[in-house]
């Protein structure tokens, strides 16, 4: 099995090209993360804190919409990063990874280090981030699914 892994710069791209990835059958083998921006804004208001809030490209609606669309959507913080919203089998290695952040996550996804790291980045400045894994047959399939939504950063590993 491969992993299919792009980012996109807003909700609509990418809530479309998950839409057509489950209806060619890839269903449980998509992941979605995304920054939970709503809950993002709560936070800086109630503890006044001084990060930065993204252009709003991922705002709160993503977790009806977006994650809805993948199994196992839920809401989680990772220090340093925030609240994110996280869908599918990355989610479950995301719960386990707070202190290894995003990058941990992809790591233990099997996504390289390095490239872990530039996909946390891509996350953190609001970026979403959607992967899918598959065997090699349908490797080709999945990447231009997500480029022909409009994803960024594609890349198989």
């Amino acid at each position: 099995m491969k992993t299919v892994i792009s980012t996109f710069s807003n909700r609509d791209q990418a809530e479309r090209a998950v839409g057509e990835l489950r209806q060619k059958g890839f269903d449980k083998d998509i992941s979605i993360l995304a920054r939970d921006e709503e809950n993002r804004q709560k936070n800086q208001y109630t503890t006044m804190e001084n990060d930065n809030i993204s252009d709003g490209t991922a705002t709160g609606g993503i977790l009806g919409g977006l994650a809805g669309l993948a199994v196992g959507a839920g809401a989680l913080a990772i220090p340093g990063i925030g609240p994110l919203i996280a869908a599918g089998p990355i989610a479950g290695l995301l719960s386990g990874a707070a202190t290894g952040g995003i990058a941990g996550g992809l790591v233990d996804y099997g996504i390289p280090q390095d490239r872990s790291k530039y996909y946390e980045d891509k996350v953190k400045q609001g970026r979403i981030l959607a992967s899918v894994k598959t065997d090699d047959g349908r490797i080709n399939d999945a990447a231009d699914t997500l480029r022909r939504h409009g994803a960024q950063d594609v890349e198989v590993h």
